[in-house]
């Protein structure tokens, strides 16, 4: 086992631990933060493996961007930044799909190598992953902006409890709450009372 391998190793352990701790976490923020981490474990992953524009592209797209908005949703939305309960689900059917799917397809892998060694393609070039990003999967890619940009502006909508309410709505709310007058001053006595001769009051 080289040194190459152990790291790959080490970064995949770091990688599925802090995959662990977004789903198991309360906070909310933190979930976003330990998706930072895992997303940085993989883009380790790829340079190691010696993809380092795959590995930029991980770290620009999903983790400088995907991240910053999930962690603007949540800011924008007035998510509670503490520790909710709501988030703490039953987490055994999660468990049980994702390590059933996890170990079958380590057996298929397995199954389909046998440790037998690959033979490496040629090292491809920043000018042909371009050119087939915008020839053959310019769709796509056009409609992940597309998605982002959805994402971004459902943020703001809900951020926002008054866009898009009906005037009728809103002049009805209005009218249902209770409206207190405001208090009358008491009105003045007016002195009648006059002195007449001699100082006597009448």
């Amino acid at each position: 086992m080289t040194g190459a391998d152990v790291l790959l190793l080490a970064l995949g352990a770091v990688a599925v631990g802090s995959g662990v701790l977004v789903v198991a976490t309360k906070h909310l923020v933190r979930a976003g933060l330990y998706l930072v981490l895992c997303l940085g474990a993989l883009a380790g992953d790829y340079l190691v493996l010696t993809a380092e524009l795959v590995a930029w592209v991980q770290v620009l797209i999903y983790v400088g961007a995907v991240v910053v908005l999930l962690l603007f949703a949540v800011m924008l939305t007035r998510a509670p930044i503490g520790a909710s309960d709501d988030l703490d689900r039953p987490g055994w059917p999660a468990v049980l799909i994702g390590g059933g799917a996890g170990l079958g397809l380590a057996a298929l892998l397995v199954d389909a190598f046998r440790w037998s060694t690959v033979d490496l393609p040629a090292a491809g070039t920043a000018e042909g992953i371009g050119e087939q990003v915008f020839r053959s999967w310019v769709l796509p890619f056009e409609v992940l902006s597309v998605l982002l940009l959805s994402a971004l502006v459902g943020a703001v909508v809900l951020s926002r409890p008054d866009i898009g309410r009906r005037p009728d709505a809103a002049a009805s709310s209005r009218s249902a709450t209770p409206v207190t007058p405001p208090a009358r001053p008491a009105p003045a006595v007016e002195d009648r009372s006059t002195i007449g001769d001699g100082g006597v009051v009448r």
